[in-house]
């Protein structure tokens, strides 16, 4: 077993190379490392042929989905437990959490293969894995023993769940918002105490204010008596779920009372809560880019451990030779085709002397990171099946005029005039032959740009709005005909019909958004963060799952939901005569309850939205007991205050970085030697042959370009940069 490591603790950045391993073991260690880079993992492994070996398993995809699969089972066995969604027996339910512990405990054993003992050992993420294992069965024993005697008793454990989501290596990701969270608890801790502080002595000011004078709610209680009652309701106040109902019994005697809930309301609600975005946000920015070096100096680490291992001396300096250089960009990108593989070398065998030097190897990892698209440029069917009709002069102008920005424009107007007869009573006879007049424009549109460009082009893998146009336009048509004949027959008249009629037809305003090159920019760049956001969500999904699952175990059958036409007492106080007389029975709020996750999931989402959450806490309050609150204050603090400022500072931070973003370093010398051998295609001949999402598969050498016409040099093979996303580099918009 050799010493050389990747990992926290960052050892030199000169280690020797292992001289006993064979040359593809060399290999093998170098494209770990370069691979580690390449996905920006901080993985510490072994450096023995058989660790190494484990390694590429453990990284392989297939491992990696069959992990995230048994999560995912795991997470869902509570909609089939009690209080279950579709109610399964216990045996089945808890074989199938047995199963799901033993993948996951396969998965530890294997990550400790190739993990050094003293690394692995200290890891806080396998000691939680572990643990979580252990409580659980623990826990599974217990409840199925008490189970069999009839003894109901509380599953705690399901809480923990989402611990395999978050420790697991795969979710790196998630790892780092929690991350995010955990560093910017210290700084805001002091300003939520100031907050609180702040509440509690309008507490007490309301309390001297208002608690002698006999006031009375709407309801007939007791106006702003008890401190603890008026603390709840100032803190609801914050979030204005309230206002103006807890001020009005107040303002009702004396408007110089709203003075109070005014100043109230200007400090804690405006002021604080401000307070919070800023300190969140310029904390994120710190830790974010904290991140960003950390990251950036483990990806130069690994690069020079692959350099040192894989280097040879050429006269003065150490260099990596031409094939050793090819072999291992095939480990670490398998699918790379050559042609592609020999424009990265020109980019870094700049002088073409048949080796890499360290300063162009280091760049590897963003080398492959970087999509390069091979554009097989093709002639048009029509062109090879009909060269003298599709080459004549009436066919020229026809495809002159679709490629003519006047075409764009004028089915811009189109879809305009469109959207105001959408607008309108489309019962109107005209109103219904003018939607036929449309949908005839628009397939005339698609068939117009089928003759002119190429189809397998038009139709690439990366056209994605000219796939969404198409289907659009054709799911209309067959909408539209089918309601037509529907009600031709008039047999009867289908309102879901007609429902996707009209959602396909205001879809079409879509359309616009590919026309207008602002909105594609915005649209696109939130396409750039959306896997980003993901992060997030996971983030969010993990939060409310345990709240749930904790609401589940305390809140489980103290409300129930019955049907609008059950008239039976109970139906007014769903289900529970604490409620008689409530705001939550008023409001007919009985299915906002915690009886499965489902439904557990759908309030922790109107308590997320703020407005009427009060109600929510005070009628759970009133089923089980007034600490019950406790509970939903938890929860606001935790998502809406810290997560929700959290993820409003990432979207801040990421959209601006990726709507101004420019051409990195590395696609800016891709794009050159692009253009230096003759094998590129401008953003503007793009846009004009309509050939972005037309991936090809042929290999080619290259060619430097001669004086051939412009039409011939179109018929070769050729790349361009495939977008600028920013999840290919270092970008803050990948990171927590």
């Amino acid at each position: 077993m050799h010493g050389v490591q990747l990992g926290s603790g960052l050892q030199s950045l000169n280690p020797e190379p292992p001289e006993e391993l064979p040359a593809q073991e060399n290999l093998l260690l170098a494209a770990a490392y370069v691979s580690d880079a390449q996905y920006n993992r901080n993985v510490p492994f072994q450096t023995s042929p058989q660790a190494i070996r484990l390694y590429y398993f453990y990284n392989h995809w297939m491992m990696g989905m069959a992990t995230y699969i048994f999560i995912c089972v795991d997470l869902s066995l509570a909609l089939f437990e009690e209080p279950a969604l579709f109610p399964l027996p216990f045996v089945a339910t808890a074989l199938t959490e047995v199963l799901c512990l033993t993948a996951f405990s396969v998965r530890l054993v294997h990550f400790a293969k190739v993990t050094p003992q003293m690394v692995f050992w200290k890891d806080m993420k396998n000691i939680c894995i572990m643990v979580t294992i252990m409580v659980t069965l623990i826990d599974l024993i217990i409840y199925g023993s008490l189970a069999a005697v009839h003894i109901h008793s509380i599953r705690w454990t399901r809480a923990l769940r989402p611990v395999f989501l978050i420790n697991f290596p795969e979710s790196r990701q998630t790892r780092r918002a929690f991350r995010s969270i955990r560093n910017t608890l210290p700084d805001i801790l002091y300003v939520f105490l100031l907050f609180l502080f702040s509440v509690l002595m309008f507490s007490l000011i309301a309390l001297k204010l208002f608690g002698d004078r006999g006031l009375k709610t709407a309801e007939g209680a007791p106006y702003f008596t008890n401190i603890l009652e008026i603390a709840f309701e100032l803190y609801v106040l914050v979030t204005t779920a309230n206002n103006p109902d807890i001020m009005m019994p107040a303002y009702n005697v004396n408007w110089w009372y709203s003075l109070y809930f005014i100043t109230y309301i200007i400090i804690n609600t405006y002021i604080f809560m401000s307070v919070f975005l800023a300190v969140v946000y310029n904390n994120y920015r710190k830790h974010l880019k904290n991140e960003i070096r950390k990251l950036a100096y483990l990806k130069r680490h690994k690069m020079m451990q692959a350099f040192h291992i894989l280097k040879v001396k050429v006269g003065t300096e150490f260099v990596v030779k031409e094939a050793t250089w090819k072999q291992l960009a095939k480990v670490v990108a398998p699918d790379i085709s050559s042609s592609h593989l020999e424009l990265l070398l020109r980019i870094s065998d700049e002088g073409q002397q048949g080796y890499v030097d360290k300063m162009s190897f280091l760049r590897l990892a963003d080398l492959l990171n970087i999509q390069v698209v091979t554009v097989n440029l093709r002639r048009h069917p029509l062109e090879a099946w009909v060269p003298r009709v599709y080459q004549s002069s009436m066919s020229l102008l026809v495809q002159r005029v679709v490629r003519h920005r006047i075409f764009v424009w004028a089915y811009d107007v189109i879809i305009l005039i469109n959207a105001i007869f959408i607008a309108l009573d489309e019962k109107h006879l005209f109103i219904s032959y003018a939607e036929w007049l449309f949908l005839t424009l628009y397939i005339i549109e698609i068939l117009l740009k089928l003759y002119t460009y190429e189809p397998r082009a038009y139709f690439g893998r990366k056209q994605y709005w000219n796939w969404f146009d198409a289907l659009i336009i054709f799911a209309a048509l067959v909408a539209t005909t089918a309601s037509a004949a529907i009600q031709s027959a008039r047999k009867y008249n289908s309102r879901q019909i007609l429902d996707i009629v009209l959602i396909l037809r205001i879809l079409r305003l879509l359309r616009v958004i590919i026309t207008i090159e602002r909105f594609r920019v915005i649209v696109t760049t939130l396409i750039n963060i959306g896997p980003t956001m993901l992060t997030f969500g996971g983030l969010v999904f993990v939060v409310y799952y345990t709240f749930a699952v904790i609401g589940m175990e305390i809140f489980y059958g103290k409300v129930q939901f019955f049907d609008p036409n059950f008239t039976s007492p109970d139906a007014l106080v769903c289900g529970n005569p604490a409620l008689k007389g409530s705001a939550f029975a008023r409001d007919r709020y009985c299915k906002n309850n915690f009886n499965d996750l489902a439904s557990s999931f759908i309030v922790l989402m109107e308590l997320t939205v703020v407005n009427q959450w009060h109600v929510l806490a005070g009628g759970f309050a009133l089923v089980t007991h007034q600490a019950a609150k406790l509970y939903f204050i938890l929860f606001h603090i935790v998502v809406v205050i810290l997560i929700v400022n959290i993820f409003i500072a990432f979207i801040l931070e990421a959209f601006f970085v990726a709507y101004s973003l420019g051409k990195s370093e590395i696609e800016t010398a891709i794009e050159k030697k692009i253009q230096e051998l003759g094998v590129g295609i401008q953003e503007e001949d793009v846009h004009d042959w309509k050939l972005a999402g037309n991936m090809g598969t042929v290999d080619s050498t290259f060619s430097v370009n001669d004086d051939d016409s412009r039409r011939k040099a179109l018929k070769g093979l050729y790349f361009r940069i495939a977008s600028k996303t920013p999840g290919s580099l270092l970008h803050p918009a990948t990171l927590l």
